[in-house]
């Protein structure tokens, strides 16, 4: 069986599709026209073309800037009770890309991205780093709860992060639950995201969920399936978390037909979840191209279950420079083995060292990208489609350069726990910061695929 997340298309015209859209009875002309013909192609996405139903095919085909136009457009009519409030969040490894992309300071990227989303009518724009901060913590937590069960559950350890959706859609439409039931249950930073803007946020503002139209600008496509999840919608509102996610590069898109030079956009603050204060300087998490759940997560469970302080990680790489492992000894004893896993290779190889039990693995930070989030298809590809090598250096360069802060160390987060969330224990925490994932549609032989 050929995986199709390998297969290459060179009859484009077979494989673009035009945009389904509920907006068809917007295209008057007008300023957005003539962005409203994108087209997505589906091999784009990490996610199998084969595991997609044609109605979730459908629906991610709205994800495109044509739907957004529609919303601009919507809100521009006179009949106010159908405005809605638009809020784009951005992703941490998208920003890298517009700095490098136009020879800007990662701060100087954001606040003119801010400014030029808010340029089309865009009213909000977040960073979704506090989403990160929840889903780190969280899984900490899960990961040391693990620990601890892990002689009295079978599938405690190992734990497998659960930040990248073309590893989860794979996991749960290709493997078992012997995989399945491996992943933490800790939201992704997206998901979490939309918790923030259609929960907290929305109620912050007095709007009902459904009044806020949420964009997230992400690097990679598979996000966009990762939106239309049935368990991250609200059937009392008839609203998704995430209503629509675009790519880093589907924004250049529009700034090009557009004519837009972001160097040329006057800069504008990004937006805080809190009151009219504004997010003051982009800061990351530790980790070379990710959020750095592997890092977090190993310091903190070095402390919490060893007594350990860890200040610096020692990655060993293994097969590949994209299969690296961390130890934590203690008295002579591995008490912790973590490993970091990009790309479906190191994916196979993983999962069938699992199905052996020869796993030796307490946690897995895996990534479906070789070479982490900053390597999205939707943002480090050259025109025909290859990696954008020269271009993912300097993002990594970026990057890398950006402050570092701690998860524990956000006040609002903190903040937000007790007020509401009602406790780090509660049962809101786990409805809002939490989900479950399980095998679907399983078939044999599926550890067989090629790659």
């Amino acid at each position: 069986q050929e995986c199709s997340k390998k297969q290459k298309n060179d009859d484009t015209e077979s494989t673009s599709v035009d945009a389904l859209s509920s907006s068809d009875g917007f295209e008057e002309k007008n300023e957005f026209h003539t962005l409203a013909n994108a087209k997505i192609l589906l091999s784009d996405c990490l996610a199998c073309d084969n595991c997609m139903t044609s109605e979730e095919g459908a629906r991610v085909f709205q994800q495109n800037q044509k739907e957004l136009f529609c919303i601009l457009n919507l809100n521009k009519k006179c009949d106010t009770s159908k405005h809605k409030v638009l809020a784009v969040s951005i992703c941490p490894q998208s920003l890298p890309y517009f700095a490098a992309k136009f020879s800007l300071s990662v701060n100087d990227a954001a606040k003119r991205l801010c400014g030029f989303l808010k340029s089309l009518g865009v009213h909000y724009v977040f960073d979704t780093t506090i989403a990160a901060d929840f889903s780190i913590l969280e899984s900490q937590r899960e990961f040391v709860q693990r620990y601890q069960r892990r002689n009295q559950e079978e599938h405690a350890l190992p734990m497998f992060a659960s930040a990248c959706p073309g590893w989860i859609r794979y996991a749960e439409r290709v493997l078992t639950n012997l995989v399945t039931s491996h992943i933490c249950t800790a939201k992704s930073p997206q998901q979490i995201m939309g918790s923030l803007v259609k929960g907290y946020f929305a109620r912050q503002q007095n709007l009902s969920p459904d009044k806020i139209y949420h964009v997230i600008v992400a690097p990679c496509y598979d996000k966009k399936l990762e939106a239309l999840r049935e368990d991250f919608y609200t059937a009392l509102y008839n609203s998704q978390e995430v209503d629509c996610v675009l790519t880093s590069g589907e924004i250049v898109q529009i700034m090009e037909q557009k004519n837009v030079s972001m160097k040329d956009v006057t800069e504008v603050a990004v937006d805080s979840l809190f009151d009219e204060i504004k997010e003051g300087d982009v800061v990351r998490h530790d980790g070379k191209r990710s959020d750095g759940y592997l890092e977090h997560i190993f310091k903190h469970a070095a402390k919490e279950l060893f007594g350990m302080d860890v200040k610096e990680i020692t990655y060993k790489a293994l097969k590949n420079k994209d299969f690296q492992e961390v130890t934590l000894e203690k008295d002579g004893e591995t008490v912790l083995r973590f490993a970091a896993a990009y790309g479906f290779r190191n994916i196979q190889n993983m999962v069938l060292k699992l199905k052996k039990g020869k796993f030796l693995y307490h946690f897995v930070e895996v990534l479906a990208c070789p070479g982490g989030c900053l390597n999205g298809k939707g943002q480090a590809q050259t025109e025909d489609g290859k990696p954008d090598k020269a271009l993912l250096n300097q993002m990594e360069e970026v990057y890398a350069a950006i402050p570092v802060r701690l998860p524990e160390a956000n006040m609002h987060v903190q903040k937000m726990y007790q007020d509401w969330l009602e406790g780090m224990d509660s049962k809101k925490v786990q409805e809002t910061l939490h989900t479950k994932y399980s095998a679907v549609n399983q078939t044999a032989g599926n550890l067989d695929i090629k790659w």
